[in-house]
């Protein structure tokens, strides 16, 4: 008995020892600013020699009484939610096209993954000379005889861009990682389904989606934190703007910490982000679960 005893903790001491590095890392990197983050929104005050001052729960109350901080949290409630969507629906849809024998297979794959291989700095630039006021999207409108739309400075339509943006950005992402969860279905369960008469739509629907559901929650999660931290899109495409109708909460937080230096409030507000980040992809775990 005692040489197995030995050997098990032999074995617990070696997973212990490799394991220790990325332990280490995940401290420094993950563990402790988060530590820092939640210690800074109980504070007042800035990195200077009056250094920082706890007032409690003050910044969580001042938060929560600000009418602009309740419009970002919606605005960043409809960006997220009209942005995963359509970034799941779309590459799923093209995902099951180009997965059969068409012809210039590869290179339509190709067009569609390249978004995603361009910065997000870049692809804001490129939108916002897109949809300027005398770009090309209002010169394509003129022949129809419709008047130019100020895309960029209308609170109703600076939205839907930046939503087009990340919609178009994450695209290449999840195609990519729907064709992988595609060649993980056995090719036998379409073999089988079409022998007993299962049409497209039939297999779709009972071997297609049931085989990509760890895919899909893969897709889901990422695609709901990529929307959560978009910054570079509203900071180079809008500014938040017009009226505060793009202001999500990460761009909040950095107008907050790095334009008015209220480092406290601004860690209240990250504190929040992070909050709803977890939320978020808890309930769309507890959803997949329960569905499944």
């Amino acid at each position: 008995m005692k040489p197995a005893i030995s050997s098990s903790r032999s074995d617990a001491l070696a997973a212990w020892l490799f394991l220790s590095p990325a332990i280490v890392l995940l401290g420094i990197f993950v563990l402790w600013p988060m530590a820092y983050l939640l210690y800074l929104s109980f504070t007042s005050g800035s990195f200077t020699r009056s250094g920082l001052r706890w007032t409690g729960l003050a910044n969580y109350i001042r938060l929560l009484s600000v009418p602009d901080f309740w419009q970002v949290l919606q605005n960043t409630a409809v960006f997220s939610v009209a942005t995963v969507i359509p970034s799941l629906v779309i590459p799923l849809g093209l995902a099951v096209l180009l997965d059969r024998k068409l012809a210039l297979r590869d290179l339509w794959r190709t067009a569609f993954v390249l978004p995603s291989f361009i910065s997000l700095v870049a692809a804001g630039l490129g939108f916002r000379w897109l949809f300027q006021t005398d770009g090309p999207i209002n010169g394509l409108l003129s022949p129809l005889g419709l008047e130019p739309i100020p895309w960029l400075g209308n609170t109703t339509w600076a939205m839907p861009v930046l939503i087009l943006l990340s919609v178009w950005k994450q695209l290449g992402f999840n195609l990519i990682v729907f064709l992988a969860g595609l060649q993980t279905i056995p090719a036998s369960r379409y073999e089988a389904a079409e022998l007993d008469g299962a049409n497209r739509w039939q297999m779709f629907w009972h071997i297609t989606l049931p085989g990509l559901r760890p895919t899909f929650l893969f897709a889901m999660v990422t695609t709901a934190i990529f929307t959560l931290r978009s910054f570079e899109t509203v900071y180079v495409v809008t500014g938040g703007g017009p009226l505060n109708s793009t202001n999500i909460l990460v761009y909040y937080i950095y107008e907050q910490a790095f334009s008015q230096f209220d480092f406290g409030y601004a860690a209240a507000a990250a504190t929040i982000l992070l909050g709803v980040a977890l939320i978020f992809v808890y309930l769309q775990v507890r959803v997949w679960d329960v569905e499944s």
